[in-house]
């Protein structure tokens, strides 16, 4: 896996209105894109900060990733993402490498990108998103 950058650092919020007008304040920028992934059970919310995206993550569902990432933990840092050419590749090399892998193939997440997890067992409890346009 070589990623290109850091694509975005996703945090999660208990409510994105209540949260983008803070984020907008502390980084001097406006939210560009709000959009809902029906199958992840989560609402988000980007700003773009040079190449890099901050991804506010609002859960839909409590029974689902981020519902149940705020009830263990409150809010905070959830994932950070790395740009790869090809999310799917790097998801295959990962687990040839011996890496726990929540996907092992990339799906559709937002903004249009393929993403697949690497499971935090195996990346010293960091969950690591790969994407890929």
């Amino acid at each position: 896996m070589k990623p290109t950058h850091i694509e975005h650092l996703g945090i999660a919020v208990k409510s994105l209105e209540e949260s983008i007008p803070y984020y907008e304040n502390l980084l001097g920028t406006k939210c560009y894109n709000i959009e809902e992934v029906k199958d992840q059970h989560v609402k988000t919310a980007f700003f773009l900060i040079g190449e890099t995206k901050i991804e506010l993550l609002e859960s839909t569902d409590p029974e689902g990733p981020i519902g149940k990432f705020l009830e263990k933990k409150g809010e905070g840092i959830h994932h950070i993402a790395f740009a790869v050419d090809n999310a799917t590749d790097a998801l295959a090399e990962a687990g040839a490498q011996g890496l726990l892998l929540i996907d092992k193939v990339s799906r559709k997440g937002a903004e249009g990108m393929n993403i697949g997890f690497l499971h935090p067992k195996s990346t010293h409890g960091v969950l690591i998103e790969v994407c890929s346009k």
